[in-house]
């Protein structure tokens, strides 16, 4: 089952790792990852995206939580959530194509970032299957030159907050 950890840690150097260490150790994958710091400059917020099952996920949060540099951690999957990420995409554009790459870009809420002789840089965002599906159906449209995903950064519906203890 795919599952969406979102955890807080403190902001320091090596904190990263030892949660990261912690999965990858038990011979699970991260399908995705993103980090950066919170309005709380000394807290970063870690989402991972992982394959598993759900007891050992539960185990390894469990274990995760003893981590000197873990504030708070939670398997978000279940909880009502939202979910995105960004693609940025180089496609080739000649001028056969160029006009679907556009109309295809602005169907989908894309943007234009960059706009050359040859290519054009897109953006797209949204939930992680939304940006596989837009992926897939762009192939059709235009040849891929290269690629970057963000990864996913969830938050949890509402007023619910992850928050370290106070």
């Amino acid at each position: 089952m795919r599952h969406i950890i979102s955890i807080l840690l403190q902001n320091e150097a090596g904190a990263l790792s030892r949660v990261a260490s912690m999965f990858s150790s038990r011979g699970y994958n991260i399908e995705s990852l993103t980090v950066a710091a919170t309005h709380v400059p000394e807290v970063s917020r870690l989402t991972m995206v992982t394959l598993g099952e759900d007891a050992v996920i539960a185990q390894i949060i469990n274990q995760s939580r003893k981590l000197v540099d873990v504030l708070e951690i939670a398997d978000i999957t279940s909880r009502a959530h939202l979910e995105s990420e960004i693609m940025i995409v180089k496609v080739a554009a000649t001028g056969a194509n160029r006009g679907a790459v556009a109309e295809f870009t602005d169907e989908r809420y894309g943007i234009v970032l960059d706009d050359t002789e040859h290519t054009l840089t897109l953006q797209f965002t949204g939930g992680a299957r939304h940006i596989s599906s837009v992926l897939a159906e762009l192939r059709e449209v235009a040849e891929i030159i290269e690629l970057a995903r963000s990864g996913t950064a969830a938050l949890e519906r509402g007023d619910a907050v992850l928050a370290p203890p106070a």
